[in-house]
């Protein structure tokens, strides 16, 4: 297969990772019950936050299950890419780390930019639009909204772009669906 072959086969049998966003919308879902729970202590909030982080690869796993796409589509060589693409966040999530004990009241919108900016190379990977503009938007936006509002704000158009992107996404398998027939 060439290059476009193995972006289209990736695409297709990995639904475009959706499984990867719909996990994030859940989420996201629970990062703002955090902040909407009575807890005074911003410390805290920020720590929980980073915990209900943390269960998105299972979240991800099960959803991939539920809507049968491909969790890990390990015989094509762009699979590795798209790993390495993931893991940049690891590196950025040092900087929201600093941000944590630092500027606490900034860390929700840090993460969020964080997981806007690294969806950027999926719109190559998957060749999706909603990838593409999804990361531009999030970032900026979020970036904008979370220096003006709280973490509670931020989540709540977390869970709004979120929940477009993945019907975005839906479009867009739909359509590789029918190029696939054609």
């Amino acid at each position: 297969m060439n290059l476009d072959q193995l972006r289209m086969d990736i695409a297709k049998r990995s639904k475009k990772g959706i499984h990867f966003i719909i996990a994030s919308v859940i989420i996201w879902c629970a990062v703002l019950v955090v902040w909407l729970l009575p807890i005074k202590n911003i410390i805290t909030k920020n720590l929980l936050t980073f915990c209900f982080t943390t269960p998105l690869l299972p979240l991800a796993y099960m959803i991939s299950k539920i809507i049968k796409a491909e969790f890990s589509v390990k015989d094509n060589p762009l699979n590795k890419l798209g790993i390495l693409f993931s893991y940049n966040q690891f590196l950025y999530i040092l900087i929201a780390m600093w941000v944590y004990p630092t500027v606490p009241d900034k860390m929700v919108m840090v993460l969020a930019v964080i997981f806007g900016a690294h969806l950027m190379p999926f719109g190559w990977l998957y060749k999706s639009k909603a990838y593409s503009v999804m990361s531009v938007i999030i970032s900026f936006s979020i970036f904008i909204i979370g220096i003006m509002f709280n973490a509670v704000i931020v989540s709540i158009i977390m869970i709004t772009f979120e929940v477009i992107f993945c019907f975005w996404l839906i479009v867009e398998n739909k359509t590789l669906n029918v190029e696939e027939l054609t």
